[in-house]
């Protein structure tokens, strides 16, 4: 059994990451292999260099201490040059590779403790590639540039852009690297149809949710893998680019994820409300799906899945063995 942590894209919303990831330790699961993308290929690289609980600590650290100057930082200069062609981003990396390189230095992808796989698009082809070695600092800056927000990253003279754009959570690039049994560590989940989002920030947050959710959920159906999806904290109306709320994401995640691994059986004093993913129904051909049984999706039918996946929750595929 080879296992594998996939750390889904997310900007701020990826501090969850590290609850999960104390909760992981915590209960003993320890990956063969790390995949991350975008914000979760920082998380994943960091894990993956100090996979313990001392580690986590250290990345805890890092996040309670980020600011959005550090990753975003805002200049007209560097705007108006973006809009009028001067550059190929609104906002510069450099902020963002400086931190980075003072937080990581000159680490090698190759020389982590754990395997690490980072996940980027090749600019020119549209296709998601892993990135398995080289300087590490550079790889994540490329797995992490936003389209359009950030310029492509060069590595070895090809262009690269976020990892998310093609692979935002890479369960079906884990599964080819040899893992054969995947925890996802989400920084999103679904929204009921009924919540409908208000302003430009929400709604920009729910059209990425569905799109990714398109994506994911065909992976899902074609991977073979067992998999976990562990339970993501409703991010409200937080931004992409705000990390005011990142202890709380650190703090419901790791609530959330000891309770959906069996650490914590005891009915909480607080609720914490979550956004998890059960099981796919039976007869699919999709992966084996650990569910979460704490946990509920209320109105998953009514979500706009792939349309095989929708009928075959609905029962129509039921009687279809799966190959």
């Amino acid at each position: 059994m080879t296992i594998a942590f996939v750390l889904a894209g997310g900007g701020s919303l990826a501090a969850a990451h590290v609850g999960m990831l104390r909760a992981l330790t915590e209960s003993g699961v320890h990956p063969d292999l790390v995949v991350g993308t975008s914000a979760g290929a920082i998380n994943a690289f960091c894990f993956a260099n100090t996979p313990t609980e001392e580690g986590v600590d250290r990345l805890e650290g890092l996040w309670t201490g980020l600011r959005r100057k550090d990753v975003f930082p805002l200049s007209a200069k560097d705007i108006v040059a973006g809009l009028t062609g001067m550059r190929d981003g609104l906002l510069s990396p450099e902020r963002l590779r400086a931190f980075l390189y003072e937080q990581i230095g000159d680490e090698q992808l190759q020389d982590t403790k754990v395997a690490v796989h980072i996940i980027a698009t090749d600019l020119a082809e549209g296709e998601p590639v892993v990135l398995s070695d080289g300087v590490a600092v550079e790889a994540l800056l490329a797995s992490s540039a936003m389209p359009g927000v950030f310029p492509p990253v060069v590595i070895d003279g090809r262009p690269f852009v976020d990892g998310a754009v093609t692979a935002d959570t890479p369960i079906r690039q884990a599964e080819e690297l040899g893992a054969t049994e995947i925890y996802v560590l989400p920084t999103v989940g679904p929204k009921a149809p009924s919540q409908v989002p208000k302003g430009a920030v929400p709604v920009l947050l729910r059209a990425i949710d569905q799109m990714f959710g398109h994506v994911v959920a065909n992976d899902l159906a074609s991977v073979r893998a067992r998999i976990h999806i562990l339970p993501a904290p409703k991010h409200g109306t937080t931004s992409l680019f705000d990390f005011r709320s990142t202890e709380r994401l650190i703090r419901e995640a790791y609530t959330a994820t000891r309770v959906s691994l069996g650490l914590d059986t005891e009915a909480r004093t607080e609720p914490v409300e979550t956004t998890p993913v059960e099981t796919m129904p039976v007869g699919v051909r999709r992966p084996a799906l650990v569910g979460l049984p704490s946990f509920s999706w209320a109105g998953l039918d009514r979500l706009p899945l792939p349309q095989r996946l929708r009928a075959a929750w609905s029962g129509e595929l039921a009687a279809r063995p799966a190959n």
